[in-house]
């Protein structure tokens, strides 16, 4: 469940960042209102998923991926520059957040230990 909560929080991040461009400097009300919403939601799935993630890896993939795919959609949707360094950078970024994945001993895909504990959360217990 914590990497569920990891990947809403990368995709609400990236809205939020979006709507940034799209509030044109909080002049257009709905995305600038979308900015803090986005953020919130975003900061409330990361604090959900590092209570069973370590915080140093998860802050990484978080703040990296949302960078990468940030980045990804400026040059895809807004036109910004696709230069070769730019693009190489978006790579080693990506691949910094995996040596970081694979350096900490978690595992991506959840244990009995991670089921059993969402199964006692869900009912309260």
């Amino acid at each position: 469940m914590a990497w569920l909560y990891l990947v809403a929080a990368i995709l609400l991040e990236v809205c939020g960042t979006t709507s940034m461009k799209l509030s044109r400097s909080f002049t257009v009300p709905a995305p600038t209102v979308a900015i803090f919403v986005f953020y919130g939601a975003s900061i409330f799935c990361l604090t959900l998923a590092v209570q069973r993630l370590e915080i140093g890896v998860a802050y990484a993939i978080w703040s990296a991926l949302g960078t990468a795919i940030v980045a990804t959609i400026g040059i895809v949707w807004f036109g910004e520059s696709a230069t070769l360094a730019k693009l190489a950078s978006l790579v080693l970024v990506v691949a910094g957040v995996v040596g970081l994945q694979l350096s900490s001993g978690t595992p991506v895909a959840p244990s009995d230990d991670d089921a059993r504990a969402a199964a006692s959360d869900a009912s309260g217990g």
